[in-house]
C-alpha cells in the first residue's frame, strides 16, 4: 500500500522499524571489512536489521542535538560503508535532506554544485574535511561532522554524534509526500551536474515500481555495485553485501572479488552498470546463484547480454531499466527480449528499452530544444516517428535546486501533474515498446536531416574489430557535417590496416539510408566516460577533439 495514502510516515525508513521487529537478526548488509592472506575481503562487518534501525535510530536523535533536524540540508562525503547507510537512514529518518554528489567529477563542478546546494550541515570523511577547507567547498555549512576518529576540522566525531543519541527511541519524523527528501546531483555527463530535488513521495513510488516490475521479494540476497541503489535493499527487505570495489571506477572491478562475495554469500540479485556487466561477461565464470541481474546508466551492448545470459541459470532474468536520475524506472525490458531485437538495433532501429512501467505515461513529442510551459497534444508525433521522449507517473521529479532556467527546460505542466522531458529522443512501435535513438544534444544536424547516435554506431559497432564508435558533427546546425569516432579492441595497428577498416566501415554504412552519408572516421585510443556508470560515451568531449584538429 502506498505509503502516502495511510497515516503512516511517507518515508523510505519507514519500512525499518517494523522490518526489524520481523526479523531483527536478518542481515541487512554486509560490508568489506579485513582481508585474508588471499587478498579477498572477509565481509566481516555487518548490520542487522534491528541494528540498523537502532543505530539509525542514535544518529538520529545525536545529529538533532547538533542542529541536524527536519529540513537541514546536508551534504555528504562518506564512501559505501556502514556509515554512510547509517548516515542516510539517519538522515531519512530526520526528515532532513541529505545532498548527494558524485565525489569524481571535475573539482570545480564540484564546487559549483555545493554552492548551488548551499548545504547547512556537511558530514564526511577526513579527507573530505581537508578538501573542504583547502577547496573552499560549502562555505554555507555551519554544522560539520567527521567520520574520523577526531574531530580534525569538524565540530564533531560521528562516533561522539552515535553516543550522544543512544537509547533516544524512534526517530521517525512524520514526514509528508511533498516534503523534500533529498537533493541527488546528476553524473553531468552532458553539461554540470543539476540537483535534482526528490520528495518522499518519489522515494516510495520508486520502492514500489521497482518490486513490482521485477517481482522482488523480501529475503533476497542483493550485490548492488552502485551505492545508491544499496539503499533501497533494506526498504525491499533484502540483504545487501557492498562490493569490494571502487564504485566510480566499475569498469575497473576485479572480477574475482565480485564473484568471491557473489559465491560466498549466494547473492541472488546483481544491479551495475554496463561497464561492469562487461567485466563479468568478459571474466567468462559461471553465475549460478544470480536470479535477477539490472544494469542501467546507459544502453547494454548485445554481446555482454549474450555472454551474461550463457553464464546465467536457465532461468534467471537480466533486466535493463530505462530512466535518468530524474525519475527512474519508465520502461524496462528482460534480455531475451532485448536480444531478440539485435538484429534491428544493428540495422539502424535504436535501442528497444522495452514497455513503461505501470503507472507511467510515456508519450513522444516533436525535438524542440525552447521550454514547454503547457502541455497540449498538438506536441505528439505520429507512432512511429522519431520525437523526445516525455514520461509522467509517479516518480517523475518537478525541480532542480536552484536551476531553475534548467526546470522550464525540463518540465512541462499538465494540469496538477509535472510531465519530465528525458532529453533523449526516441519512438513507440506498433507494439507499444519504447525504442531508444540517443540524447537530444547529441544529434547531429546535417543539411538532409538529424542524425540520433543510437541509430548510426549500433550499425557500425558490428565490425568486428570496433569496439565501439561515437557520431558527432562539426559545423553549425543545419549544416553539420557527420564525424564516427571509432575506438578498436585492439588499437595498436598500422595506417594500411586502418585504412582497410575506414573502407570496410563505409561498406558498412552504404547498406542503410541513415548511414550512407557517414564518410568521415577517426580512430581514438580511448573514449571518455562518465564517472557514475563509465559507460556513457563523453560526445561532447569528442566534439571539442574533432574540431580541434580541423573535423
Amino acid at each position: 500500500m502506498n505509503a502516502a495514502a495511510t497515516d503512516a510516515p511517507c518515508n523510505i525508513a519507514a519500512s525499518l522499524p517494523r522490518l526489524a521487529a520481523q526479523s531483527p537478526q536478518r542481515v541487512a548488509m554486509r560490508c568489506p571489512g579485513t582481508r585474508g592472506p588471499d587478498g579477498l575481503a572477509r565481509y566481516d562487518i555487518e548490520l542487522t536489521y534491528a541494528e540498523l534501525d537502532r543505530r539509525s535510530d542514535a544518529i538520529a536523535a545525536g545529529l538533532a542535538k547538533r542542529g541536524i533536524v527536519r529540513g537541514t540540508r546536508t551534504a555528504i562525503m562518506v564512501r559505501p560503508s556502514p556509515e554512510f547507510f547509517l548516515l542516510m537512514f539517519a538522515l531519512f529518518k530526520a526528515g532532513a535532506v541529505p545532498v548527494l554528489i558524485d565525489p569524481g567529477i571535475d573539482k570545480r563542478a564540484l564546487r559549483q554544485c555545493l554552492d548551488e546546494a548551499a548545504p547547512e550541515a556537511f558530514i564526511g570523511i577526513p579527507l573530505a574535511h581537508v578538501a573542504r577547507v583547502a577547496l573552499g567547498w560549502a562555505k554555507s555549512a555551519r554544522i560539520r561532522i567527521t567520520t574520523g576518529k577526531r574531530a580534525f576540522l569538524a565540530d564533531d566525531t560521528l562516533a561522539r554524534v552515535e553516543r550522544a543519541g543512544e537509547g533516544a527511541g524512534s526517530q521517525l519524523a512524520d514526514t509528508r509526500a511533498e516534503e523534500v527528501a533529498a537533493i541527488v546531483f546528476t553524473s553531468g555527463s552532458t553539461g554540470v551536474p543539476k540537483g535534482v530535488v526528490f520528495r518522499h513521495r518519489h522515494f516510495v513510488a520508486q520502492i514500489e515500481m521497482m518490486g513490482e516490475a521485477f517481482g522482488i521479494a523480501p529475503g533476497g540476497v542483493d550485490l548492488p555495485t552502485f551505492p545508491p541503489f544499496a539503499l533501497f535493499d533494506p526498504a525491499l527487505g533484502l540483504t545487501s553485501v557492498i562490493p569490494d570495489m571502487d564504485p566510480t571506477r566499475p569498469a575497473q572491478a576485479d572480477p574475482r572479488k565480485l564473484h568471491d562475495a557473489l559465491r560466498r554469500f549466494g547473492c541472488d540479485q546483481l544491479f551495475g552498470s554496463p561497464a561492469l556487466m562487461k567485466v563479468l561477461a568478459d571474466h567468462g565464470q559461471p553465475l549460478p546463484t544470480l536470479r535477477r541481474v539490472t544494469s542501467a546508466g546507459a544502453p547494454v551492448p548485445p554481446d555482454t547480454v549474450a555472454k551474461l545470459r550463457e553464464l546465467m541459470h536457465e532461468d534467471a532474468q537480466f533486466w535493463t531499466p530505462y530512466g535518468a536520475t530524474e525519475c527512474l524506472p519508465v520502461a524496462v525490458i528482460e534480455g531475451r527480449e532485448l536480444q531478440s531485437t539485435r538484429a534491428a538495433t544493428e540495422a539502424g532501429a535504436g535501442t528497444c528499452v522495452g514497455r513503461a512501467v505501470a503507472r507511467n505515461d510515456v508519450r513522444i513529442i516533436r525535438v524542440s530544444d525552447e521550454a514547454i510551459e503547457r502541455w497540449s497534444d498538438e506536441l505528439l508525433v505520429a507512432a512511429g516517428t522519431v520525437g523526445e521522449i516525455t514520461v509522467a507517473g509517479p516518480t517523475a521529479t518537478d525541480t532542480y535546486f536552484n536551476r531553475d532556467h534548467m526546470t522550464r527546460l525540463a518540465k512541462i505542466r499538465e494540469g496538477g501533474r509535472v510531465v519530465h522531458r528525458m532529453g533523449d529522443v526516441g519512438y513507440l512501435d506498433e507494439h507499444g515498446r519504447l525504442w531508444f535513438c540517443g540524447r537530444k544534444s547529441h544529434r547531429v544536424e546535417t543539411a538532409t536531416g538529424p542524425l540520433y547516435t543510437e541509430q548510426v554506431e549500433p550499425v557500425f559497432n558490428t565490425h568486428p574489430k570496433v569496439r565501439r564508435s561515437a557520431l558527432v558533427g562539426t559545423g553549425e546546425k543545419g549544416a553539420q557535417r557527420p564525424l564516427l569516432w571509432v575506438e578498436l579492441h585492439q588499437p595498436r595497428i598500422g595506417n594500411r590496416e586502418r585504412e582497410r577498416i575506414v573502407d570496410q566501415l563505409r561498406e558498412i554504412g552504404a547498406q542503410h539510408a541513415h548511414t550512407a552519408g557517414i564518410e568521415r572516421f577517426r580512430f581514438h585510443p580511448g573514449f571518455p566516460v562518465d564517472i557514475r556508470h563509465n559507460a556513457k560515451i563523453g560526445r561532447e568531449k569528442l566534439t571539442l577533439q574533432a574540431r580541434a584538429i580541423g573535423d
